[in-house]
């Protein structure tokens, strides 16, 4: 299967799953997670109608992003550390991991020096993983009115990421609660927040049937993540399965 045809199969999942929860599939954005994929393989993704990117580590975003086609859009998606704060609001149009008001606030500064307000997204740890990042929820309550007096960020919404399981169904409740949370917030800030980012290969579509709006895709499009310093110039086969140890796609090393 070519990237080509991977592209189609995961639009029709994505519409499928739209279709069984009532929901228009214009509303949810396919979002292409390119770690350890070269600019070629950007472009070609982009010649089959993909716009939106998601990058894990602001050094390979800086090397990579301004070799890809200019109409591409990208959203920084990995643990973002406070140095490398700058570099990522220069890089991207929105960071989907905040996930410490220390953070937001360095974001904050650099935001202001480059004269830009930025889009971000709290990263909340909903399942209470000890190996992963993100707010515990009771956590982002408390914080969130300070998040919100931070005037160079406007917050879009939330993101997590589920443990991964062979049964997706298993993870249904973490996307119902990230659901929960954001009205939640929005209650609290008597705002709407467009954006639920949640769902991998694994997993997207519950998390669409759970309202996701943003899905964070690799495997299912660039097959299995080649090892460091062996990127291959074209996809690599695809998995054998829709899920795996390997689709976590939206964090790395």
């Amino acid at each position: 299967m070519d990237l080509a045809a991977r592209v189609h199969s995961v639009q029709q999942r994505l519409a499928q799953a739209c279709e069984r929860s009532g929901r228009d599939p214009g509303a949810v954005t396919l979002l292409a997670v390119t770690k350890g994929q070269p600019p070629e393989v950007v472009r070609a993704a982009v010649e089959c109608g993909l716009s939106l990117f998601g990058e894990n580590k602001v050094q390979e975003a800086k090397a990579k992003i301004p070799l890809c086609p200019g109409r591409s859009r990208w959203h920084m998606i990995g643990h973002l550390q406070t140095n490398k704060a700058r570099d990522a609001v220069r890089c991207f149009e929105l960071i989907e991991s905040v996930d410490s008001l220390h953070l937001a606030q360095e974001i904050q500064g650099c935001a202001e020096k480059a004269g830009r307000t930025l889009p971000v997204l709290l990263e909340v740890n909903v399942a209470g993983e000890s190996a992963k990042y993100g707010y515990r929820p009771e956590q982002l309550l408390a914080e969130l009115e300070a998040l919100n007096g931070l005037r160079r960020l406007e917050i879009h919404g939330l993101m997590t990421l589920a443990p991964w399981t062979p049964d997706a169904e298993k993870v249904r409740p973490i996307f119902r609660r990230l659901r929960e949370l954001k009205e939640q917030c929005e209650q609290a800030l008597g705002a709407p927040l467009p954006h639920l980012s949640m769902g991998m290969t694994g997993d997207f579509e519950v998390a669409i049937e759970e309202g996701a709006t943003l899905v964070r895709i690799g495997t299912a499009i660039f097959g299995e993540r080649p090892p460091p310093g062996k990127v291959p110039r074209q996809p690599a086969p695809p998995p054998s399965n829709a899920g795996g140890a390997a689709d976590l796609e939206s964090r790395g090393p």
